[in-house]
């Protein structure tokens, strides 16, 4: 070995400590980038491995800005990804709702705007837009990215970025709600209110938590007992629970615990070691108005991950 061989070996060892160190420090943020834009945690975490190896293989003296060095390299990553999946998304058997993602605790409620853009009926609308709408609106309206980044990330011109903006924000202010995230403590009584309701089988019980037009979507993607469209009314929904829930309670084995999905509560519902499904609601001005249940078993596999995310 000549004497100069030591050295060389310390200098990559300490750029790919710095490499590591960047990129660690702002892991939350890029995943949150790539979960609104795929929908994925799985296929999120995937896309930032991948981007790790890229972003250990650039030279940092050339790069001025690592927030937004990174956020568009994930992105270019995330965009052929999504881009790719939508023949799959369109040949998909029954509703396709996003993964769920378990966060700490009121992870996201300090933010109303990351806590809406998380939220699953957010990222049902976001499905509806093109993958370079939908890229631009998580980067603009979620993240703030100036048009020029966002422009490089996707390979458009600022002027078409600007005009995608512009065509995705009347999108979704048109098929979203107005978001007005519940207080926790309301949160939390009609959440409990709803799993003793559901687990007795008390139908009435469900009726007064239920807006009129609450809505109940399950996501099976042909992998598990889902219903194939989205049930409608709260009757119809109170009576779909029941049945599920009352009658599960027959068997000895199952199990249900209360988390925080995608900063909404949600129960995941456990046969033995088994995850079945996680149910996702969404309270709005007092009343559920929506549940989510996801139970393809494909997009549970990181459901019990917990999660850290941030803008």
């Amino acid at each position: 070995m000549s004497e100069h061989s030591t050295p060389n070996i310390e200098v990559v060892a300490v750029t790919t400590g710095e490499h590591a160190d960047r990129f660690t420090l702002l892991r939350p943020l890029l995943f949150t980038i790539v979960y609104e834009i795929l929908g994925s945690a799985t296929e999120a975490d995937d896309v930032l491995q991948d981007g790790y190896l890229r972003w250990a293989a650039v030279d940092l003296a050339t790069v001025r800005d690592t927030k937004s060095y990174l956020a568009r390299l994930v992105t270019r990553q995330a965009l052929n990804a999504l881009r790719a999946s939508a023949r799959r998304r369109e040949d998909y058997i029954g509703p396709w709702l996003p993964e769920p993602l378990l966060l700490d605790e009121n992870d996201a409620s300090a933010d109303v705007v990351l806590a809406e853009s998380v939220s699953m009926a957010m990222l049902v609308v976001l499905e509806t837009l093109t993958p370079d709408e939908r890229v631009v609106f998580v980067l603009r309206e979620v993240f703030g990215f100036e048009h020029s980044d966002i422009a490089a990330a996707v390979g458009k011109t600022v002027a078409t970025v600007r005009q995608a903006a512009h065509r995705a924000r009347k999108h979704v202010q048109a098929r979203r709600k107005r978001f007005e995230p519940a207080d926790t403590a309301t949160t939390a009584r009609i959440t409990e209110q709803f799993m003793t309701a559901a687990t007795t089988g008390d139908l009435q019980g469900l009726l007064s938590l239920l807006a009129k037009d609450a809505a109940f979507t399950a996501d099976g993607g042909g992998k598990a007992s889902a219903a194939r469209m989205p049930v409608v009314g709260a009757e119809m929904v109170a009576a779909r629970l029941v049945s599920l829930f009352h009658k599960g309670r027959g068997m000895p084995d199952l199990r249900i615990e209360t988390v925080n999905c995608n900063n909404a509560p949600a129960l995941i519902a456990y046969r033995g070691d088994h995850l079945e499904g996680v149910f996702l609601i969404e309270i709005t001005n007092g009343e559920i108005t929506d549940i989510y249940a996801v139970r393809n078993p494909d997009k549970l596999l990181t459901a019990t991950v917990r999660r850290r995310i941030s803008r």
